[in-house]
């Protein structure tokens, strides 16, 4: 499978915007068209498409399922969807809206009889979001740090069936300077499943510098598209 670049659309109040270190108070809002958007990166060559609904993050259950639903019906590639999934009936509920995956972050963290139900239930089509700051996990919209070292959640979720790995490093997350490398490794080294990054990107050498990471199948890219400071379609051409 070719390295993905894969956009980001996060929805908070049915806008489509990107917070800075995932902090709600730190809002930019960048389209009040959040399916237009998603129809945009299609056409310029997303292969998939990463959303994340951020109310539903900070509520604790899926908020923005009808602009889902939305979005998946008006695009052609595959979604995947995160924010809020913290009982399998949440993760249902994205999955019958159209998302291709499942995101599921607190509960993977937090509940390892959640973790092995939801991707046995689910085959997959689970994919487990860790989230980390200074390599510890985060949790319930990361507002909250646990002692638990990222690659430990790493590790399990691959063992447990996850179909593949989002790595994010929320102290840079939305800052444009630069992906954690190294901790992206380690994550990749003992996951044991496809690891997708994300966190920082803020050009082209970023992009370069993910792509040289063994196990890593991708990157997801956020405000970088938004400011203009990564063309998606160049940097396709780039990884092609």
């Amino acid at each position: 499978m070719s390295f993905e670049i894969i956009p980001a659309v996060d929805l908070k109040g049915g806008r489509c915007v990107r917070l800075l270190q995932g902090k709600a108070s730190a809002e930019t809002v960048f389209s009040d068209d959040p399916v237009g958007m998603a129809e945009r990166w299609e056409a310029e060559g997303a292969t998939r498409l990463h959303v994340v609904d951020l109310d539903g993050a900070f509520g604790g259950g899926p908020a923005q399922t009808a602009l889902i639903r939305r979005i998946a019906r008006a695009v052609s590639i595959p979604v995947e969807v995160g924010g809020g999934l913290r009982a399998p009936e949440h993760v249902e509920a994205v999955l019958d809206a159209g998302a291709r995956w499942a995101i599921v972050g607190t509960s993977a963290a937090l509940d390892p009889g959640f973790l092995e139900g939801v991707c046995g239930r689910f085959e997959s089509r689970v994919i487990v979001g860790v989230d980390a700051s200074n390599g510890r996990v985060a949790v319930d919209g990361w507002t909250r740090v646990l002692e638990r070292q990222a690659v430990s959640l790493a590790r399990d979720a691959g063992a447990a069936g996850a179909c593949a790995i989002i790595y994010t490093d929320i102290a840079r997350d939305g800052t444009e300077r630069g992906p954690d490398l190294s901790r992206t490794a380690d994550v990749a080294r003992a996951a044991g499943v496809p690891v997708f990054a994300s966190g920082g990107v803020g050009g082209l050498d970023d992009i370069r510098r993910v792509a040289a990471i063994p196990g890593v199948a991708g990157v997801i890219v956020g405000r970088a598209l938004y400011t203009g400071a990564v063309s998606l379609r160049n940097a396709l051409a780039e990884v092609r």
